[in-house]
């Protein structure tokens, strides 16, 4: 009888031995098959986005630059004909294109120390991203602005409108999925500097993935074409490893008249971590103007 009982023993515990080292490979296999974004990304451009090889794509730069015929970062003059835009929304990126023009600045979330929100966060030169299992952090450089991603969980029936909205995550295959709804509309909502704006119904989705430089190359020109690159060694121009491509949809049906995409492409950053601490100044070092900040008739207080 003792001696059935330990074989039984030994046999249940073989088992559970077995069934042991079946899970910890099935774990494996499954942290295998996460991608890793780990590291610090580089995109040093103005003003950022990446206009898509086809199909709807953000609005451009009427203004380009002498030379290299790249957008004029100095004067931000958004084109107001891109048919994404419905009316009113194109004559509010025609106002702010006729301010710059005219040599004055308009106020945006960056020059005025404001969350940027999504999409418009994603021009920031540095992004770095920190993964687990229940969630993904996502640092930009400018003003340490960061965004918290849930993994595998739904939005909430009526979702509490913040700086970053309410983004859950997934993962497909090698891509990272990211859902974005409920994008608060602060004083200086836009969607791109240009002043693009947005309503509440803003709903954006982001997919990430690593690429072969090679497999990048057509988006990396057409960055290059449409955006300057800022001074520096961001990154290392003889690189020619893994990029993190960032594809994104956007659709507000308020403001655009279809669903338009961009893309943002990635390379490993050199350098570090630079952090910038923004700092509110309406006087703008490139006009010696002031900002023309909207003030009020009388105190709140």
């Amino acid at each position: 009888m003792v001696r059935s009982i330990m074989r039984a023993g030994l046999g249940d515990l073989f088992l559970l031995v077995a069934l042991a080292a079946g899970m910890a490979a099935t774990a494996a296999q499954g942290a295998e098959a996460v991608p890793d974004f780990s590291g610090i990304w580089a995109h040093p451009y103005l003003t950022g986005f990446e206009p898509p090889a086809a199909g709807p794509g953000p609005v451009t730069n009427r203004a380009r630059r002498k030379g290299t015929g790249t957008g004029n970062f100095q004067q931000l003059v958004g084109d107001y004909t891109n048919p994404i835009l419905q009316p009113a929304a194109a004559e509010v990126v025609k106002q702010h294109g006729e301010i710059s023009r005219s040599g004055g600045g308009y106020p945006t979330p960056s020059n005025q120390c404001w969350p940027g929100g999504v999409p418009y966060v994603f021009w920031d030169f540095l992004l770095e991203m920190v993964q687990q299992p229940d969630k993904i952090t996502m640092v930009y450089r400018q003003g340490n602005e960061v965004r918290h991603v849930r993994l595998n969980a739904p939005h909430p029936a009526q979702p509490t409108p913040s700086w970053y909205g309410d983004s859950v995550g997934h993962y497909e295959g090698d891509t990272l999925v990211i859902d974005t709804v409920g994008i608060k509309i602060g004083p200086y909502a836009m969607v791109d500097m240009f002043g693009t704006p947005h309503s509440p119904a803003l709903h954006v989705v982001e997919r990430y993935r690593l690429l072969d430089y090679a497999d990048a190359r057509d988006a990396m020109a057409r960055n290059a074409k449409e955006n300057t690159r800022t001074p520096g060694a961001d990154f290392d121009d003889a690189y020619r490893g893994k990029v993190l491509q960032l594809t994104f949809t956007v659709e507000d049906a308020g403001v655009f008249t279809v669903p338009w995409s961009a893309t943002i492409t990635y390379r490993p950053a050199v350098g570090g971590w630079t952090d910038l601490i923004c700092s509110e100044n309406v006087h703008e070092y490139f006009s010696g103007k002031d900002t023309a900040v909207p003030q009020a008739d009388k105190p709140d207080f």
